[in-house]
C-alpha cells in the first residue's frame, strides 16, 4: 500500500513538474515581446540607430527617447492626456450604466424583460466596428469628430454600454434579496437599497467593470482613427503613435516608439496589481448565475 501510495505521489510530481514547465515556457513566450519593447526603448537613438535592429541587447543604455517624449518638440503627452481624460469618463460613465441596469434586471421583474436580455445579448453577438461608418456619419453631423473627437470617443463608448449587464447581473444575482426586502420593510426606496447595500457588496464587481471599461478606450486605435483623423491634438495615444511613426522616419523613430509604448503601459500595470484581488473576485463571482 505504502508503495503504490508513492508510485503515486511521484507520478503526480512528474505530472505536476511537465505542468509547470509547459506553463513557465508559455510565460517565457508571452512575455518576449514586452521584453524587447522595453530593452529596445533604452537604445540611444543619438549614439546608435534609431531604428529597428538585429540584435536586442542595446549596445549603450540611454534614456534619450524617454527625454524626447518629455521635451516641447514631441505631442506624446498631450495625447497621453487625451487618452486619460477619454478612458477616465467612459470607464466612469459605463459602470454607472452597467451597474443600474444590471440591478435593474437583477431585482425587478417587468414585462418584456426576458426580451430585452435576449435582444441583448443576440446584438452583442455582433462586432462594434460593423457600426463605426454609421456612427462617424452621426457624430459628424453634431460636430463630434476632427476637433470634436474626445467627446465624441467619450460619447459613444458610453452609449449602450449598459447591454453589457451579463458578468454584473450574475455577480448582483449572488446578493441575497432578503437584503433587499428587508429594507422594504423598513421604508427604504430602491434608490438608497441600491446605494448604501447593493453598491458596498458589489465592490468586486464594480472595480472590475471599471478596469474592462478603461482598457477599451485606452488601447483604442480602429475607432478612434476614424473619428479624429487630420486633428493631431485630438489623437489619443494608439492613433497618435501609429500616425507619428507612419508620416516620419519609422526606421528613425522606433526607440521613441517603444519608449512611448512602456508609459502607456504603466498605468494599466499598476491598476492591475494594485486591484488584481477584486477584479478576480469580479469575475469569479459574476459567473456563479446567469
Amino acid at each position: 500500500m505504502a508503495k503504490k501510495e508513492k508510485v503515486h505521489m511521484q507520478h503526480r510530481a512528474l505530472k505536476n513538474g511537465i505542468t509547470y514547465a509547459v506553463l513557465i515556457l508559455i510565460s517565457l513566450i508571452w512575455l518576449l515581446p514586452f521584453v524587447c519593447i522595453v530593452l529596445q526603448s533604452f537604445r540611444s537613438f543619438e549614439l546608435e540607430f534609431g531604428g529597428m535592429v538585429d540584435y536586442l541587447l542595446p549596445k549603450t543604455f540611454s534614456l534619450d527617447s524617454y527625454k524626447w517624449l518629455f521635451s516641447s518638440e514631441s505631442k506624446f503627452f498631450r495625447w497621453y492626456g487625451n487618452t486619460l481624460i477619454i478612458a477616465s469618463f467612459i470607464s466612469i460613465g459605463q459602470t454607472c450604466m452597467v451597474l443600474m441596469v444590471s440591478y435593474t434586471l437583477s431585482r425587478m421583474r417587468f414585462k418584456l424583460r426576458t426580451l430585452w436580455m435576449r435582444v441583448c445579448l443576440i446584438l452583442g453577438m455582433f462586432p462594434g466596428f460593423l457600426t463605426m461608418i454609421c456612427l462617424y456619419f452621426l457624430l459628424k453631423q453634431v460636430g463630434l469628430t476632427q476637433d470634436g473627437a474626445i467627446p465624441g470617443l467619450i460619447l459613444i463608448g458610453v452609449a449602450s454600454s449598459g447591454m453589457g449587464y451579463y458578468v454584473c447581473k450574475g455577480f448582483m444575482d449572488t446578493i441575497p434579496k432578503t437584503l433587499d426586502e428587508a429594507a422594504r420593510i423598513d421604508g427604504a426606496s430602491r434608490a438608497r437599497i441600491f446605494f448604501t447595500q447593493i453598491v458596498p457588496l458589489a465592490k468586486p464587481i464594480i472595480i472590475y467593470t471599471a478596469l474592462t471599461a478603461f482598457m477599451a478606450p485606452w488601447c483604442d486605435y480602429i475607432f478612434a482613427s476614424y473619428i479624429a483623423f487630420g486633428s493631431s491634438d485630438n489623437y489619443n495615444v494608439a492613433v497618435a503613435l501609429y500616425r507619428w511613426v507612419k508620416t516620419n522616419d519609422y526606421q528613425g523613430y522606433f526607440t521613441r516608439f517603444c519608449a512611448g509604448g512602456v508609459l502607456i503601459a504603466v498605468p494599466i500595470t499598476i491598476l492591475f496589481m494594485c486591484l488584481q484581488k477584486y477584479y478576480v473576485e469580479g469575475v469569479t463571482g459574476g459567473a456563479v448565475k446567469g
